[in-house]
């Protein structure tokens, strides 16, 4: 919560722009920032500037060739932005800052409980052949891409999946389990509301992470607003992702790009915490 006394550490007014990484959050990021490799010319890209690119379009929503010309060019940010994500770069640099910040908050680097959770977004005009096939959500009313989010108890982003709206939360919520692969090998809880309620998800659950106990927190119907236990956490991280206006809708034609600019957003969100406290 901001006060007179902690105001001046979210002041973010002497920075080029808002979203430019302070010298604090870049000593973070370029700990995970390969180097160049060895051999032919030196580097010349300035790596701090490709991520200052990369934040002024995670956050303000522009398009690449609204780019401004003092950061480097849309083609580089663009490169930087593809290579970091096929080369492991954004997962290392993703998982390194969530240890740091369970351990900041004195916890193990592994959680025990989680929550799930999904948020079908409006898919933005866009043609082509190589575009992922969006969906319709009937509950919502929504045509466009379904987020499934995986976040711990203190909110942190732990995993995602970006799939086609159509595809109901319990098959969701199976596929996005099942890509963690043995990552948090401690997790024994998973909190869910009632979309995913049923012997399907319990029988996939089952198949991919079997000593998960899931936990269904349903709604109050008492006719007034309820905090429901754990649920509103991950309601929570994604109002804080959303504050990223390129995930205001689904501009994207590959689902491989949503879920980066998804976990950038988590990355901006995890070094702010860190350089803050």
């Amino acid at each position: 919560m901001w006060t007179a006394e902690n105001r001046a550490r979210y002041d973010r007014s002497k920075l080029r722009y808002p979203s430019d990484l302070t010298d604090a959050e870049w000593e973070l990021a370029r700990r995970e920032i390969p180097r160049a490799k060895r051999g032919g010319n030196k580097r010349t890209v300035n790596e701090r500037e490709v991520l200052n690119g990369l934040m002024y379009v995670l956050g303000t929503g522009c398009q690449w060739r609204a780019i401004p010309k003092d950061l480097p060019p849309r083609s580089t940010v663009n490169f930087y932005f593809c290579r970091w994500q096929h080369d492991g770069t954004l997962d290392r640099l993703h998982h390194a800052l969530y240890v740091r910040c369970r351990e900041q908050a004195g916890r193990e680097a592994s959680p025990t409980a989680a929550i799930i959770d999904s948020q079908s977004v409006k898919s933005a005009e866009k043609g082509g052949a190589s575009i992922d096939r969006p969906g319709f959500d009937g509950g919502k009313k929504i045509k466009g891409k379904k987020r499934h989010v995986l976040v711990d108890t203190q909110g942190l982003l732990m995993q995602a999946i970006v799939h086609a709206a159509d595809i109901q939360d319990r098959d969701g919520g199976v596929l996005l389990m099942a890509t963690l692969f043995g990552m948090y090998p401690f997790l024994l809880k998973l909190y869910a509301d009632a979309g995913y309620q049923g012997p399907k998800f319990q029988a996939g659950m089952a198949r991919v992470c079997r000593a998960v106990n899931v936990e269904i927190v349903r709604r109050c119907d008492s006719g007034r607003f309820v905090v429901l236990p754990k649920r509103w956490i991950v309601e929570r991280t994604i109002a804080w992702l959303n504050r990223c206006r390129r995930l205001s809708k689904d501009w994207e034609c590959l689902n491989r790009n949503a879920l980066a600019f998804l976990r950038w957003a988590s990355v901006r969100l995890m070094l702010r915490r860190l350089c803050q406290n």
